[in-house]
């Protein structure tokens, strides 16, 4: 029987649709602006997949950080610490040290591997305490943050509960982090906080890898072809920035930006902001993460289930971006989209060259 440590962070990705880029020190106004909490619903599918295992029993910490999401999909789980409390916890608030407080509790009880359901910031928080700890427990993340660079999550949350079930080996796995406030301002800096003992399994994404290439002529070719009637939504990135530029705006590199017929409807908007500005006919421009090949999901949560579903959805990257990824992904959050969504795409690569490349 393997014991699987489970530890949520529930504020993790909150500030994704609403256009905060991620929600440390950010969850009051990500509230006001109407944010919803994720990771419940994250943890909740993991754990769904992971209870028509019988080989595994769940081991948690109380309330809203595990144990409550745990009886719902039917577990009787071990619950071996209480870390949060105070006011904070009835408004489903933790903090860093809430987290660090359970990783110990969850070491402490003999797990055979820690599953955190998060973003990147909280796998830091578990990277660091089992480092201190001198534990050698492997880590695994079911991805719910804004920011998920790092690699030692799975590539959705279904594909978690199958790694911890199955895997036989582990190998290190790099835990990055950015600057927030920077990557509000525009400016990624991806700095290396950690290396973790995670398991070896295809299943689990890699780290980003920033890979340039020219984009210029597959910019030119895209503004040359966009009509005055249609609705254009630029996702983050330098590829898609590169079309923006081509248009004669400068958007905002790191957010989600709406153009139509010469005029910037949106800059750098969340989702009710892009919701509002769709007309008849919408084209939602992306390009995916380098290394990682994530298409939806992971940095650009603004484009949600609700807009995807009023759009025509076009991939560009570059040749050099491509020749590093394989395959695409997507993780909206949303099952019967993501499925849509999966199969053979055009991605287009030049002027007027495409490849087609399938999103798994």
């Amino acid at each position: 029987m393997r014991r699987v440590g489970i530890l949520l962070n529930p504020i993790a990705g909150m500030g994704g649709r609403v256009g905060l880029k991620g929600t440390d020190g950010k969850v009051a106004e990500a509230r006001q602006r109407g944010a919803e909490p994720r990771a419940p619903d994250r943890a909740r599918r993991a754990l769904d997949a992971l209870a028509s295992h019988d080989t595994v029993s769940v081991v948690t910490v109380a309330g809203i950080m595990g144990a409550d999401i745990a009886r719902e999909a039917g577990f009787d789980p071990t619950v071996v610490a209480e870390p949060v409390a105070g006011p904070a916890a009835s408004i489903g608030e933790t903090t860093a040290a809430d987290t660090r407080r359970a990783v110990a509790a969850l070491v402490a009880a003999d797990v055979d591997v820690v599953v955190f359901v998060g973003g990147d910031g909280t796998a830091v928080d578990v990277a660091e305490t089992l480092d201190g700890l001198g534990s050698e427990i492997p880590m695994l993340g079911v991805p719910a943050g804004v920011k998920v660079y790092s690699g030692v999550f799975a590539v959705d949350p279904t594909a978690a509960a199958e790694i911890v079930t199955t895997f036989e080996e582990t190998e290190p796995g790099d835990v990055l982090d950015l600057d927030e406030d920077a990557f509000r301002e525009g400016e990624v800096s991806t700095v290396l906080r950690s290396t973790a003992k995670t398991p070896v399994d295809r299943r689990r994404q890699s780290p980003k890898q920033r890979v340039g290439g020219t984009v210029e002529t597959l910019a030119t070719g895209v503004a040359a072809g966009v009509d005055p009637e249609t609705t254009y939504v630029f996702g983050p990135g330098s590829t898609v920035g590169a079309i923006e530029s081509q248009l004669g705006f400068e958007g905002s590199p790191l957010g989600v930006d709406v153009w139509r017929d010469g005029n910037v409807l949106v800059e750098d908007g969340g989702e009710s902001e892009i919701l509002a500005s769709l007309g008849t006919d919408n084209v939602v421009f992306v390009s995916p993460i380098g290394g990682q090949g994530f298409v939806f999901g992971r940095g650009n949560q603004q484009l949600s289930p609700a807009v995807l579903r009023q759009s025509d959805v076009r991939i560009v990257a570059s040749r050099r971006k491509l020749d590093g990824i394989g395959v695409l992904r997507v993780d909206t959050g949303d099952r019967a989209l993501d499925e849509r969504l999966r199969g053979w795409h055009r991605v287009r690569v030049g002027r007027v060259e495409t490849r087609l490349v399938r999103i798994v």
